[in-house]
């Protein structure tokens, strides 16, 4: 480990960037524990169907209704209410070790743990990537009209939100590592490994 004592690892990101196929390579390899901030409370949920769960009503409803600015609205505030909760796993996993992912994960909040023995990480994905995803997972050809609706609105405020996130970092002067598109996940979570440890990453790590 580096001299600076990592104990924990953050990475955030807009849906659908890959934050969980990055965080778990280096929580296995790094032995730490793995928690993601959707186990603490979804907002309201995607609004595409999985295997034996239909879309509910109301979450539904929030995409349908608002716009892509009072879905994002929402969303924040849902993640300011979820921060202390936060901060206490960031405390808590300095001891045994953790990387956590999650949107729920905002830059300015971060920063205040910066040096502390916790390393964050950051990131982003094509829209085209993100709409790849997002249509993949809930089976766009095959969706109504208005479930199509649904994941396109969903995907707008992905987007949006990867703005306002990146606007974030670049005050802060820190760069996001590049997901997707034709990208293997070994290469940033190879970035995020030399980040922590006294080993460079390999050649062509984002």
């Amino acid at each position: 480990m580096r001299d600076d004592g990592v104990r924990v690892v953050l990475i955030g990101g807009t849906s659908n960037t890959g934050k969980s196929a990055l965080g778990r390579p280096p929580a296995a390899r790094l032995g730490f524990a793995y928690r993601s901030t959707d186990t603490l409370a979804r907002h309201p949920g995607r609004p595409w169907p999985v295997p034996g769960r239909e879309v509910p009503p109301h979450v539904a409803e929030h995409y349908r209704t608002l716009t892509v600015e009072e879905l994002i609205a929402s969303v924040r505030e849902h993640y300011a209410r979820l921060w202390p909760r936060i901060e206490q796993l960031i405390v808590d996993g300095a001891g045994a070790g953790l990387v956590l992912e999650g949107s729920a994960l905002w830059p300015p909040e971060v920063a205040r743990f910066s040096g502390g023995g916790v390393s964050a990480h950051w990131l982003r994905a094509d829209e085209a990537v993100l709409r790849t995803r997002i249509r993949t997972a809930g089976r766009y050809p095959e969706a109504t009209p208005d479930g199509r609706y649904l994941m396109d609105k969903f995907l707008a405020r992905s987007v949006r939100y990867q703005e306002l996130l990146l606007a974030e970092l670049s005050v802060l002067g820190s760069e996001p590592l590049e997901a997707g598109d034709g990208r293997s996940v070994e290469e940033p979570a190879d970035a995020v490994l030399a980040a922590v440890t006294d080993r460079p990453p390999v050649t062509g790590a984002g």
